[in-house]
């Protein structure tokens, strides 16, 4: 018998419309869900898939955590899914503290904890893999939260979300979590068209308000006033300021502006401070730059800013040293540990990629607990980590893209900013983009006024996905599923409007055709005729004036000075003596004369000037120190002409020469027009008139319908060349995956093929654990624009050989590509071929890093992508293959140190 507290909630859920595991999960949380959330876990308990698109800091991962409630609550599994390990780990410390460690487990690549947990979080490519391999581990599973599910965009590794949401189980329920993208109402569409049906929930409000504001100097402005009726303009103040401060950087010449450290003529310090004055701590201030976050904190640091209590600086030690006990002490001395710690006691922090991940969960933790109160950030910081601050700062409007400066975009700025203000704390975030010289309001104005962008696909078929599609489903089937892509579903979108174009254009030329029918005979035919013989004396008038401009290019090479000569027309027509014939002038098309005109002007004639050939009509001596600047001596020249020239016509105009010749084609077409019956029509030239507005019409009509077929199938036609490739190097054959295919779909790696191609090839049979881990590096590790551009250091022996070969390979298969339209694979790169071979034979951190000039934080993840496509060379090497044994032992001795301890607490 239920009791009248249970009864009560049957009756709320029953007067609400909320299901009976709504209103349980609204009971674990101390705050009530706003409406978007209810109603995106009424969708998912009412047996929908659900895509919610809202702003960072909205709490979109409470309809996540509702699938994983609903799961439970159903006996079944859900699989959390999120783009980056570190959301992966904070995600799993969440759901372990709600359900306990043994309901929860963690895939990462690196990590496995208790992997057949009820609830397992894990990256995405994880369940991609599982879903290849056919994993035990998924039956049973009912939902998939897909967190942060806008990174299909991303071009290295969007396709990998697509894949999952394609081959995932028809019983699985999909609950996906976006930011707010312009076009969620497409992504759900598609959603609904794979998955079945899907509710799309989209909420613009922030719960936290964010005003906008520009620090210029030591003043703070707001971005936009009100105008008293609700309406919004940017402070004029602030456009007054701007302007009068862009007027002084210029006076000064800019001196003091951007020195290292300074921003608009303010110590970071001052900055900070200013924030802190103001109440806006704690804050973000991306700057992007890894060097940059870095000396942000050490400007603070040596201004003697202090940001904390007594308290707090006891806490954060306790915390600090407590988080960094397991690190070895020299590896601690090696990464500066103790000025580190020093700043985070003073609450400051830098966060970027370049840092160990011990230290990054630390500074996480730290400002999460409000006890670091200033972070310097890149922005990868605004990827999914949970890290809201009371106020964002930016510093500048663009930022390096690896190829160029490029301007942050509305998107961009809008995740950014998304920091400010913190759910259930502030009361409102604040925004604050420091001013500097060249800055508009405007473009700021724009950025933050502009709170959505577009999400667009960037799959495409890769080796490994064919090979695995074809060896599941057979190469037809494999064919279809990729239609059923994101990518496509745009295409076709695009299509469609196209499509249209086209019917409306097919119909406007049945009416051309139907105006120009002529009862005499047959119309299009002659007005084909009379194109030709446009077209023919089109081409002959072409070549007439080539040849006429040659020529003129000729006489005007054979000029020299004194020539008088007749300028044909144009504002410079008449008689003029050459001065110089410029027959070298840089830069030119051609001889660029120099004249003096019959009117006493000097003038660079150009050969534009002389559409027909020129010939001197006298020639006359220039004085040998004539001054072209002197009007005197000008005026004495032109009279030397008209004296030589006598009484001639001076204004006689050039006649140009008529080279026209008959042409046998063009005879040929005018009889053969004049012979047509529909040459005597009296409508002729209406019934004319409509044949060129065919002819045009259907010009057109026929690009649109090229673009048409460009954008269909368009992914279907990459996946039949990647098959192609497949079937050359014998991956595939014909409908079937061979043994060779079958190692290929174990490697889930950027250079898939390459890789294969270096098992099979025996490339790394002979070489020793070190050896292949050098080797095996350069098919993971990518330099960044700014590293090093220097020969990287290679170790002796029999690397060289091996990665020698393995360029070869790279070659070969380019080659093999280039056959079938392809350009997947790039070249290896060998920059942490050293590092890699020093820290798998032992060497100290220290060695290894001082010695590859390497930042900790890229050195660990690079090595933990080595360990990973180690792993599945391993398993892939051919039984008995000195391969599998050499991989094993660089795993284990490259897991050690901060790379081991670089884990899940």
């Amino acid at each position: 018998m239920s009791t009248p507290a249970e009864r009560y909630a049957a009756f709320r859920s029953e007067q609400t419309g909320h299901g009976p595991a709504l209103a349980s999960f609204r009971g674990l949380y101390d705050f009530d869900l706003d409406e978007f959330q209810l109603d995106a876990c009424q969708a998912l308990e009412a047996g929908d898939g659900v895509l919610v698109a809202a702003p960072t800091g909205s709490g979109k991962t409470v309809v996540g955590e509702f699938a994983v409630h609903l799961a439970l609550e159903q006996g079944r599994k859900c699989f959390y899914t999120t783009p980056i390990k570190a959301l992966s780990n904070q995600k799993f410390n969440d759901l372990v503290k709600r359900y306990g460690a043994a309901k929860v487990g963690l895939l990462t690549g690196d990590n496995s904890v208790n992997g057949e947990a009820p609830i397992v979080v894990m990256t995405t490519e994880v369940l991609r893999n599982m879903l290849y391999a056919g994993s035990g581990t998924l039956a049973g599973l009912g939902y998939v939260v897909m967190d942060e599910v806008h990174y299909l965009a991303d071009r290295f590794r969007g396709a990998v979300w697509e894949e999952v949401i394609i081959h995932l189980p028809e019983s699985v329920r999909v609950a996906a979590l976006s930011a707010t993208v312009s076009n969620a109402e497409e992504f759900g569409e598609w959603l609904g068209a794979v998955r079945g049906d899907t509710t799309v929930i989209v909420d613009e409000v922030r719960p936290v308000p964010l005003w906008q504001h520009m620090l210029v100097g030591h003043r703070m402005y707001d971005l936009f006033v009100n105008e008293g009726d609700d309406t919004l303009r940017i402070n004029p103040t602030l456009m007054r300021i701007s302007r009068d401060e862009m007027r002084l950087a210029q006076a000064r010449g800019k001196r003091g502006y951007n020195r290292p450290g300074r921003v608009n003529g303010s110590n970071r310090a001052d900055v900070i401070e200013k924030l802190d004055t103001e109440g806006l701590l704690p804050a973000i201030t991306f700057i992007f730059s890894r060097a940059g976050c870095d000396a942000a904190v050490m400007q603070c640091l040596h201004a003697g800013l202090r940001l904390t209590t007594d308290s707090e600086r006891h806490e954060i030690r306790q915390i600090v040293d407590e988080r960094t006990a397991h690190l070895p002490d020299e590896d601690l001395a090696v990464l500066g540990y103790l000025e580190w710690r020093d700043c985070l006691e003073r609450g400051l922090a830098a966060h970027h990629a370049g840092m160990l991940p011990a230290f990054k969960e630390v500074v996480e933790e730290l400002f999460t607990r409000g006890l670091v109160k200033a972070v310097f950030a890149t922005e990868t910081l605004a990827l999914g980590i949970n890290m809201p601050a009371r106020s964002v700062v930016i510093e500048k409007l663009d930022k390096w893209n690896g190829e160029t400066h490029a301007d942050l975009t509305p998107g961009e700025y809008t995740q950014l900013t998304g920091r400010a203000g913190r759910r259930g704390i502030d009361v409102e975030g604040h925004a604050v983009v420091v001013w500097q010289p060249g800055m508009d309001p405007l473009s700021v104005a724009g950025l933050a006024s502009t709170r959505t962008y577009p999400l667009r696909s960037s799959f495409q078929p890769s080796y490994n996905m064919a090979v695995n599609l074809v060896g599941q489903v057979g190469r037809e089937r494999a064919r279809t599923l990729l239609e059923d892509s994101f990518a496509q579903f745009q295409a076709d979108r695009a299509v469609v409007g196209l499509a249209r174009q086209l019917r409306k254009a097919e119909q406007a030329l049945e009416g051309y055709a139907d105006a120009m029918t002529c009862h005499l005979g047959d119309f299009p035919e002659y007005a084909a005729l009379r194109r030709r013989l446009s077209d023919r004396e089109a081409e002959l008038s072409r070549q007439r004036g080539s040849a006429r401009r040659a020529q003129a290019a000729q006489s005007l090479e054979a000029l020299k000075p004194g020539d008088v000569i007749r300028v044909p027309g144009g504002r410079r027509a008449g008689l003029a003596v050459v001065l110089d014939p410029g027959v070298n002038v840089r830069g030119g098309e051609g001889p660029s004369p120099l004249v003096l005109t019959i009117g006493r002007q000097v003038k660079r004639l150009s050969p534009a000037d002389f559409p027909v050939p020129v010939e001197p009509v006298e020639t006359i001596r220039i004085p040998k120190n004539f001054n072209a600047r002197s009007p005197k001596e000008r005026a004495n020249l032109v009279a030397t002409m008209h004296a030589k020239l006598g009484d001639r016509d001076l204004g006689k105009p050039v006649r140009a020469r008529d080279h026209t010749t008959e042409d046998d084609e063009i005879s040929r077409l005018r009889v053969e027009l004049r012979r047509h019956p529909c040459h005597g029509c009296d409508e002729r030239e209406d019934h004319a008139r409509w044949g060129e507005r065919y002819h045009k019409l259907y010009r057109e009509t026929e690009a649109l319908r090229r673009r048409v077929e460009s954008r269909s199938h368009v992914i279907a036609r990459t996946f039949d060349k990647v098959c192609g490739v497949l079937d050359q190097l014998g991956y595939l054959d014909g409908e079937h995956v061979t043994q060779e295919g079958r190692r290929l779909a174990q490697l889930y790696t950027e250079l898939d093929l390459l890789t294969s191609e270096c098992l099979r090839a025996g490339v790394w049979e002979g070489l020793d654990p070190a050896e292949l881990a050098a080797c095996v590096s350069s098919l993971v590790f990518e330099a960044r624009q700014s590293d090093d551009a220097r020969s990287p250091k290679i170790p002796a022996g029999g690397v060289r050989e091996a990665l020698a070969s393995m360029t070869r390979l790279w070659g070969e298969l380019e080659a093999v590509e280039q056959d079938h339209g392809l350009s997947f694979i790039r070249e290896p790169d060998l920059g942490f071929a050293w590092v890699a071979f020093r820290w798998a034979r032992g060497h100290t951190l220290d060695a290894v890093l001082t010695d590859g000039d390497m930042a900790a934080g890229d050195f660990v993840r690079w090595v933990k992508q080595l360990l990973d496509l180690l792993g599945q060379i391993k398993d892939a090497a051919p039984k008995g293959s000195k391969v599998r044994d050499s991989a094993n032992k660089a795993i284990d001795a490259m897991r050690r140190g901060v790379v081991a301890y670089s884990s899940v607490a």
